[in-house]
């Protein structure tokens, strides 16, 4: 396995399957569910494009003319692109706007699997666009895990 993390360079070896972690950070209220995904899935072949950075400064302006976060927004959006899968999570602890943001953005795209658990405040609106566009949602980051792994056993028969 190999782990890509925020704002390195992306580099995915052809015969490994890539997946983003999407999902709720908002500024470390999240539970560090990156981290467990990573180390359930480590002795795969896989490349994990992770977006949470070692080094964030909260005090970064979200505005385009700051180079530090131009540079983490298109990392994700080019790590989104370019991944193979994108696991998103939902942490009921958050509101998680660029992660819904993100569902939109990629609803369309047939990669996505969505975990969102009770609890979350737009839970129902996650529901209907998973439904709408056939995305395949589960219960709990387990199940998500699941769920890769079998779609990469279904690709490598």
């Amino acid at each position: 396995m190999k782990v890509i993390i925020a704002p390195s360079l992306i580099r995915i070896k052809s015969n490994s399957k890539s997946i983003f972690l999407a999902g709720s950070i908002e500024q470390d209220k999240a539970t560090r569910w990156q981290d467990q995904v990573i180390e359930k899935l480590k002795q795969y072949n896989y490349t994990i494009l992770n977006p949470r950075r070692k080094a964030w400064d909260a005090s970064w302006e979200q505005r385009m003319d700051n180079p530090n976060f131009k540079e983490q927004v298109n990392w994700e959006l080019d790590a989104l692109e370019k991944a193979d899968w994108i696991l998103m999570y939902f942490d009921p602890k958050t509101k998680s706007p660029i992660s819904l943001l993100e569902l939109g953005l990629f609803a369309k795209s047939g990669k996505l699997v969505v975990c969102c658990p009770e609890g979350f405040w737009r839970k129902g609106n996650v529901d209907i666009v998973c439904d709408r566009f056939g995305i395949e949602q589960v219960e709990n980051l387990e199940e998500a895990i699941d769920f890769i792994r079998k779609e990469n056993y279904k690709e490598n028969e």
